[in-house]
């Protein structure tokens, strides 16, 4: 029985070009699977017709925007996923909603390894394999860019000496992935870490210095769910798109970064998230009024944890399905409604309602009606600080 090789298939020069060059290196059959992960760009039926045509035996496209949005970006809003306090993990989270469907069609066909068109300089490369790893640990995983080295010139060659249906004229001097998450850029002149972004770079997100009326947006959350915006019900994928419109007409969500690789170099990133930073920054508030002190300042240690796990593409892992655990309970009670205004490249919160609220007005205010007895203070910063007067007192004595 012949080999089968499951490619991820994004339907560019290298994808396209990988699946003959590995049907050459290793006499295998080719599968292309295309994800559509909300990256916009050609018609998923346009690009498994041109997979055939590069001569995969089977092709197959699936619409995930969906569950991208529900399964994969929905946990990184209830966990304010932000790596290095910055960055909303954007391509880190399409790539083990790509890993599911890859798996899936490797049982479906009876393919015994999986490809992918990653650089081994990239942290892809390492959200592919561990991430299939942990669903299928029998299937070998190869990647024809890396394992073969592809160079971009090889695969211009490749595709002109086999008429291969491909454009192969002008590369754009950017790398560029996306979704509906958001927009990462990186190489050309943004290697240089001097040389400031051109308004070239950016598609999701418009000047955020032109003059323009600010737009003020509420959005609902029901158990740190997103699902009404302006009062209007929404899906979590409508409200992702719609603050990627609403905030990005307002230039929210640019980000402009020396980031750690998981392989262990600083790489440059220029993002663009509209409508993540706009939904982390109104769940970040939310949650201050609904979330208990002492759980909160433990979950920001776990947001962090998170985080990294996602970008060093370990979704699958026991601790990260253990903390989704610990997210999920921690989101039990934020719900409510926060008020932002999106204006000159910043979603700021004006406005907090919430019937699981913790806030009290009558121990907060000052005024009339304060409910709080401040004379159970002074006790209370005895006791509190008794720990730390002793061992002042130790301290003088040496």
């Amino acid at each position: 029985m012949t080999e089968r090789v499951v490619l991820a298939y994004s339907g560019g020069l290298d994808t396209s070009v990988a699946i003959g060059w590995i049907a050459e290196e290793t006499d295998a059959e080719v599968i292309a699977v295309a994800v559509d992960v909300g990256q916009g760009g050609e018609d998923l039926d346009v690009i498994r017709k041109r997979a055939l045509a590069c001569g995969a035996v089977e092709a197959e496209v699936a619409d995930a925007k969906d569950e991208f949005a529900e399964e994969y970006c929905l946990p990184a809003i209830k966990a304010n996923a932000l790596y290095m306090d910055r960055y909303p993990l954007v391509s880190a989270l399409s790539r083990p909603t790509i890993v599911k469907h890859l798996v899936a069609a490797a049982r479906k066909h009876g393919a015994g390894t999986v490809a992918h068109g990653c650089t081994g300089k990239g942290n892809d490369q390492v959200r592919f394999e561990a991430g299939i790893s942990s669903l299928a640990p029998d299937l070998t995983c190869i990647a024809p860019v890396r394992d073969y080295a592809m160079t971009r010139d090889k695969a211009i060659a490749f595709c002109e000496a086999k008429g291969l249906p491909i454009a192969t004229t002008k590369k754009s001097p950017y790398s560029i992935d996306q979704n509906v998450f958001g927009r990462a850029v990186e190489t050309g002149f943004l290697e240089d870490i001097w040389n400031a972004p051109i308004e070239d770079v950016y598609e999701y997100t418009a000047d955020p210095a032109a003059p323009r009326e600010a737009d003020e947006v509420i959005v609902t959350f029901d158990k740190g769910v997103p699902v009404a915006i302006d009062g209007e019900r929404v899906t979590v994928l409508q409200a992702i798109q719609r603050l990627n419109e609403r905030a990005g007409a307002q230039g929210v969500g640019r980000i402009d970064m020396v980031e750690d690789r998981l392989v262990g170099i600083k790489s440059r990133e220029v993002y663009e998230a509209p409508g993540a930073i706009a939904l982390i920054t109104a769940h970040q508030e939310l949650e201050a009024v609904t979330v208990e002190r002492e759980l909160a300042r433990y979950k920001r240690q776990v947001e962090q944890r998170w985080g990294e796990l996602v970008y060093d593409g370990l979704w699958f892992s026991p601790l990260k399905r253990a903390l989704d655990g610990f997210i999920a309970e921690a989101n039990e009670h934020v719900s409510g409604e926060i008020r932002m205004t999106l204006h000159g490249g910043r979603a700021v919160v004006t406005g907090r309602k919430s019937h699981t609220s913790l806030y009290d007005f009558h121990l907060a205010t000052y005024d009339t009606g304060d409910t709080f007895d401040q004379s159970l203070s002074k006790g209370f910063i005895e006791i509190f600080g008794m720990s730390s007067k002793i061992a002042a007192k130790r301290d003088l004595r040496q």
